[in-house]
């Protein structure tokens, strides 16, 4: 959903690009190209007519501010009413608290629990969940699973039916733990005994937050179903999962949006790294190609030390296959490539789905084909011609078409990092190097 509502809000602004003026014709034009991407993704339609009244009114009435162009003048306006559009994010402290998860049966909660266990653990403090779904079967260990993979303690009892009882003993075990999730159990409606049972277990757990689970897949419908929990047990904030895998997640986060309950985190993937805390400034920016420069910096903070990342060497114009690897190395520890990616203000520069399928076995084999190559190939790719190909495949024992593909990844990355240097977010991109040792 992400990835065809962005490329749609970006062809539509990009039939703006070299028009010094821009008229009522041009204006109109470009709201259809936004109201058909919007409906697309299940927006509901009265919230795209009133944001396609608002762009256009402002569009046609506003004057530029001096030193902007058209073109960035109309960007401006549609990245102020598309952020206006998703509305606020719900309030994430990083303190000791207890967290009440509730959703739906289906919803993604057990996976997403342990995400957000992980998520405080990045941010350095001790994170534990609590399993009190005694409802659905092998519940308690698909968390346990997905816990031990990141060494977050993970209480609960299979045996056991009285979730209250879990969650009671599950506080106690958790002494000293900052963070302490409780993954409630899911039915498949709103039951009254469901219902009930979160009721209690918030009061035993005297809970800071009271968030929402809902799959993306229910578009228009998330808001019901936030309504609906937020009236049992006054629901603080929701994740809305599975957005990278439904043509219906515009119509979710809309649909969220209206019902005034902030969303806190989106998940948009299947590793435990993907669950990426909800900011409506940086998601609208980096659905319109601009980048969001400020999670990028925050996410290097958590993982790549000082001095680690040179971003210079990113970006400067010599990108050499050295370069490359240790970068590469480095931003995959981030997470997943395509989100780190989309973090940089590409503009219009589209990468092909294959560019970001960098697992941890193919880079092995691009280290043993860098391993196979001269100083001066390592350094000067172009050098490589089709003998010095065959020559560097017999060394590595790989085939011909694998060393092709590894110049040619080198060749798109190489292009599509120096269209972000003196692009949009210069001063952000600036502080990036100083912080992490770019010249």
């Amino acid at each position: 959903m992400l990835d065809r509502l962005g490329s749609s809000l970006k062809d539509a602004l990009k039939k703006l690009a070299g028009r010094n003026v821009v008229d009522r014709a041009a204006v109109e034009e470009l709201v259809r190209d936004l109201q058909r991407a919007l409906i697309q993704s299940d927006v509901n339609v009265r919230l795209v007519m009133q944001l396609s009244q608002a762009i256009k009114t402002r569009a046609i009435e506003e004057q530029p501010p001096k030193g902007t162009n058209v073109r960035e003048h109309v960007l401006r306006i549609v990245y102020q009413e598309l952020v206006r559009l998703v509305g606020s994010a719900g309030e994430v402290k990083l303190e000791p608290q207890v967290i009440l998860m509730a959703g739906l049966q289906g919803s993604g909660k057990t996976t997403t629990t342990a995400k957000l266990a992980r998520y405080f653990q990045r941010k350095g403090l001790k994170a534990g969940v609590i399993c009190a779904d005694t409802f659905r079967p092998g519940a308690y260990h698909q968390l346990q699973t997905l816990c031990s993979r990141i060494n977050i303690s993970c209480y609960g009892d299979p045996e056991e039916k009285d979730a209250l009882k879990i969650v009671k003993e599950g506080l106690s075990a958790s002494s000293g733990t900052e963070v302490v999730i409780i993954d409630t159990q899911g039915r498949h409606a709103l039951e009254t005994e469901l219902i009930q049972e979160i009721i209690d277990i918030n009061a035993i757990a005297r809970a800071r937050h009271r968030w929402l689970v809902i799959d993306a897949a229910l578009g228009q419908q998330a808001a019901e179903q936030a309504r609906r929990f937020h009236e049992a047990i006054h629901i603080d904030g929701v994740i809305i999962t599975k957005m990278d895998g439904t043509a219906k997640g515009g119509g979710a986060l809309s649909a969220v949006a209206e019902t005034g309950s902030g969303i806190v985190f989106i998940g948009a993937g299947e590793t435990i790294e993907d669950l990426e805390r909800f900011e409506p400034d940086g998601f609208i920016s980096r659905l319109l190609g601009m980048g969001d420069l400020r999670a990028l910096v925050e996410r290097a903070g958590e993982t790549i030390s000082t001095g680690e990342l040179d971003v210079n060497a990113m970006l400067r114009g010599k990108f050499t296959l050295r370069d490359m690897y240790k970068q590469l190395e480095a931003l995959n520890r981030m997470g997943p490539l395509k989100q780190i990616m989309s973090m940089l203000p590409l503009g219009n520069i589209e990468l092909p789905q294959d560019a970001y399928d960098i697992t941890s076995t193919k880079m092995q084999r691009y280290r043993v084909i860098m391993d196979s190559m001269t100083a001066t190939e390592l350094d000067d790719p172009a050098v490589i011609g089709s003998s010095r190909i065959h020559r560097i495949a017999i060394g590595a024992g790989a085939t011909m078409e694998e060393v092709r593909e590894l110049l040619k990844y080198h060749k798109m990355m190489k292009r599509a990092l120096k269209g972000v240097r003196g692009g949009p977010g210069k001063a952000t991109m600036q502080r990036l190097m100083k912080k992490f040792g770019g010249a």
